[in-house]
C-alpha cells in the first residue's frame, strides 16, 4: 500500500456546546490539516496520484471552511464543528470527489485535524 499525505490550514471560529465552560464560548483556531489518500497501485508513471490533484481537491473543501463560523455551516448544523467532527466532514466529502472524478483504487487513509499546536483529533474512515 502507498499513502500520500498533504497538509493545509485555514482560520475559522466555532462554539462548541456540553463540552467545558471554555469551549462553549465563541473562539477561533488556526486549523491544520493533514490529508492521507491511499491506494495499492501505482499509475504508470510511477505516482499513486498526482499531488496538484489532492492539494485542488482538499483546496475546494477548505475554502468552504476558511473565516468561516462554522457552527453556521450546514454540515454541522446538527451536532458541535468539533476537531473529530471536522476531520469527519473532510474525509467525506474528499470521498465524494474521489467518486466523481473516478479515481478507482484511491481512498482517504485518514484525515487529522489540529486545533493548535498540541492537540488533534484523526478519523480513519473504515
Amino acid at each position: 500500500m502507498y499513502e500520500l499525505k498533504v497538509v493545509t490550514r485555514f482560520a475559522a471560529a466555532h462554539q462548541l456546546k456540553m463540552v467545558t465552560e471554555k469551549c462553549e464560548n465563541l473562539h477561533g483556531h488556526n486549523w491544520k490539516v493533514e490529508l492521507c489518500v491511499a491506494g495499492d497501485k501505482l499509475l504508470e508513471s510511477g505516482v499513486l496520484i498526482d499531488f496538484g490533484i489532492v492539494k485542488k481537491y482538499l483546496a475546494e473543501i477548505i475554502d468552504a471552511l476558511d473565516h468561516k463560523f462554522l457552527n453556521e455551516l450546514s454540515p454541522f448544523s446538527d451536532g458541535n464543528p468539533s476537531s473529530e467532527n471536522i476531520a469527519n466532514y473532510i474525509a467525506a466529502s474528499f470521498g465524494r470527489k474521489i467518486d466523481e472524478n473516478g479515481l478507482a483504487g484511491i481512498r482517504v487513509s485518514r484525515v487529522i485535524v489540529w486545533e493548535s499546536d498540541d492537540a488533534c483529533a484523526t478519523y480513519v474512515p473504515v
